[in-house]
């Protein structure tokens, strides 16, 4: 059996802690999880932790581009967190930029840009 990633709700934001080695049968159940958990919660947010994170590949690297853009489809903004100096470089080597994917130092930072978001949309 495959393992999956929680979920968790803090307020309208959806809070993915990644703690496990992400195979690309968790990959994939994470997204559906995920997209469904935006749309049932009506969430505005999504930060996703990769602070445990030591090692991605490509597959990894679409994934979080492609969470984002479901994500976005779904009216929620995505940012990634603790983000470790070699997962950034290995990212830009493999040449995947992760367009649309914010990136904060933590979650304390992706919490605050998520809300400044949030606070320019309603101005709008």
């Amino acid at each position: 059996m495959t393992e999956r990633v929680p979920v968790l709700r803090i307020g309208d934001v959806l809070l993915v802690s990644i703690q496990v080695d992400l195979e690309d049968q968790t990959v994939l159940n994470l997204q559906e999880d995920l997209a469904e958990q935006i749309v049932s919660r009506a969430a505005r947010g999504v930060v996703i932790d990769i602070t445990a994170v030591e090692i991605v590949d490509s597959f990894v690297g679409r994934m979080l581009a492609t969470i984002a853009s479901i994500s976005r489809l779904l009216d929620a903004e995505t940012v990634v967190v603790g983000m470790r100096p070699a997962v950034a470089i290995t990212l830009v080597e493999l040449g995947l930029s992760l367009g649309g994917v914010r990136t904060a130092l933590d979650l304390e930072k992706g919490l605050a840009l998520l809300r400044r978001a949030a606070a320019d949309t309603d101005r709008r």
